[in-house]
């Protein structure tokens, strides 16, 4: 049997990473290649993505960045097409790419609402359905939902909220029909408060507030969700499917 620590170790593997150009998945796409994948990243901000794929050159293992909108499900097959052109395999994909609004619901309009809905959930989609075409049996999808799927919270989120509380349903139905008949494990991440661009958006004042109310009494550091993410990409969930993992200091038992 594999040494505990060896279990979480993804060497020779290929895993794509969308909305790789900064927080969360920047940090998603480090923590994966030092644990010995090479990468394949995908995201919109094409000069930030750039720095993402320097960063990871620099540790030594083999990258590539294409810009991609996941709202497109023609731009989320280019991503798989480029994987396969360039390493002839992909073995992990985490669906990370997502925007989120804070608009009361009786002022968001359409599109605003659309938009939130065809990145977060529809990209998801997409990006799943692409990557499940090639990928082997063996692999995994680790999608990242949010705790507010779970439950709302302070802000006003209406779109956000129902996107995440979708991707939630999405790996469930697609766990069912990818587990067994393609070997593809499909889980996903809820994620609490951690420091990122969205956090950075609420002030401190609320920061501060949601700390209260987690039983841990801080917000989430990188590390801590990385290793979740390990843990569902890697061989050390290899009898795990259709969960959904909240990383979240205990706030959706508050």
């Amino acid at each position: 049997m594999a040494a505990i620590e060896s279990r979480f170790r993804v060497d020779g593997k290929v895993a794509v990473v969308t909305g790789a150009s900064s927080g969360l998945g920047a940090g998603f796409a480090k923590a994966l290649a030092e644990a010995g994948a090479d990468l394949v990243l995908g995201a919109r901000r094409v000069d930030r993505l750039e720095e993402t794929r320097a960063a990871i050159a620099a540790m030594g293992r083999r990258v590539i960045a294409i810009a991609t909108d996941v709202s497109k499900p023609e731009s989320c097959q280019a991503l798989i097409d480029g994987a396969m052109a360039e390493f002839g395999r992909v073995d992990i994909l985490v669906n990370n790419a997502g925007v989120g609004t804070a608009i009361p619901a009786l002022k968001e309009t359409p599109e605003e609402f659309s938009e939130v809905i065809d990145i977060n959930l529809k990209g998801s989609y997409w990006m799943a359905q692409s990557f499940a075409r090639v990928a082997l049996p063996g692999s995994s999808i680790v999608n990242v939902s949010s705790i507010l799927g779970f439950r709302p919270l302070m802000l006003p989120q209406a779109a956000y909220v129902s996107s995440k509380a979708a991707v939630i349903g999405l790996t469930r139905d697609l766990s069912l029909q990818w587990a067994g008949r393609k070997g593809i494990r499909v889980n996903a991440l809820a994620p609490g408060y951690f420091a990122s661009e969205m956090t950075d958006q609420m002030g401190d004042h609320m920061v501060e507030q949601v700390a209260q109310y987690a039983p841990i009494g801080r917000i989430g550091e990188q590390s801590e969700l990385d290793n979740a993410m390990l843990f569902l990409a890697s061989g050390a969930s290899s009898y795990i499917s259709g969960v959904v993992l909240p990383v979240d200091g205990g706030l959706t038992m508050s």
